[in-house]
């Protein structure tokens, strides 16, 4: 275990390593995923110094002037790419909107799939001509690493390694930039961002720029976590929880206030939300299926799933 409190695996070991290393960080992986739903990675494929580089242009966009950010806001796209106001989203179950603005990319399509007309553009930034370029090499290197999580999950479970490969290429996933902003009053009841859980396959983080986020254990009590460097941490998002009738467990998670003395301080944080394909079928899987664990979800695709969540949220009318 690391100081984190959730245990760290390398990716190396199973991309690199020998037949009795590779099923170790699949029993180790999986036995994390079971236990607590989050897991911190060394070994991912994206570098520190693209990480430092991406949270530079994130901070300088965040500055600017409202009215400036307001230019790349798109209606009618739920929030799914381009730039979405202080307070729009909040979680499910809540009216009050999170104290936080937020900039998403999505999938860059570069074959003659019949998904790149499904998928909105990505929004380009005139101001910082290095934005876009590093959000799309995060968001690859991300996807990649992803894709090798996804590959051990799948064996952990019981099916073919490249069970999820076909379903995540050309994938509607989100790279998402966050700006918590100083908290400048008493802010009523609303919190940076309230309990939730994520709503995709998996969900990579990369290290934010200050402390705030914590899980739920088994034992229902809080744990502040933080990515250190080399690492990310990685967590099960519903649709992987829904797909294993709960066999993977979707951890629920927020981001505290800081304490008052720290309110001055701005918070950054860039989440990879992995979804696949949105004909994905997010059946349970027969392998998951026992006369102790019977059927808890009926059969939905992924693209009505993301849908209904993303009403539930505030993104879509």
């Amino acid at each position: 275990m690391n100081t984190l409190g959730i245990p760290s695996v390398d990716l190396n070991d199973f991309v690199h390593g020998n037949a009795e290393q590779k099923k170790k960080f699949v029993d180790e992986l999986g036995k994390a995923y079971t236990e607590i739903g989050f897991v911190a990675v060394k070994g991912h494929f994206l570098s520190d110094e693209l990480s430092e580089k991406l949270y530079k242009n994130v901070q300088a966009f965040f500055d600017l002037p409202i009215a400036e950010k307001q230019k790349y806001e798109i209606p009618n796209l739920a929030g799914q790419r381009g730039y979405t106001g202080f307070g729009k989203e909040h979680a499910k179950g809540r009216s009050e909107g999170d104290l936080k603005e937020f900039w998403q990319f999505g999938q860059w399509i570069e074959n003659d799939s019949p998904l790149k007309a499904e998928y909105p553009d990505n929004v380009a930034i005139s101001e910082f001509p290095d934005f876009n370029v590093l959000g799309k090499e995060a968001y690859k290197r991300l996807e990649e690493t992803g894709k090798y999580m996804l590959r051990a999950i799948a064996l952990y479970i019981g099916l073919d390694e490249f069970y999820f490969d076909n379903k995540i290429e050309n994938g509607n996933s989100i790279l998402r930039a966050i700006h918590y902003p100083p908290i400048t009053h008493e802010p009523n009841s609303a919190v940076r961002s309230a309990e939730h859980e994520d709503i995709n396959l998996i969900t990579l983080l990369m290290g934010a720029s200050a402390e705030g986020l914590e899980v739920l254990n088994k034992q229902n009590q809080w744990v502040g976590i933080t990515a250190l460097p080399n690492q990310l941490v990685v967590n099960v998002g519903d649709m992987l929880q829904r797909l294993t009738n709960n066999v993977l467990k979707s951890t629920t998670h927020r981001v505290v206030n800081p304490p008052k003395e720290k309110w001055g301080t701005p918070r950054y944080s860039i989440p990879f939300f992995l979804h696949p394909v949105s004909n994905m079928k997010l059946d349970c899987l027969p392998q998951c299926i026992t006369a102790n664990n019977p059927i808890h979800y009926e059969p939905i695709l992924a693209g009505e799933y993301l849908d209904e969540r993303l009403r539930e949220i505030g993104l879509k009318k």
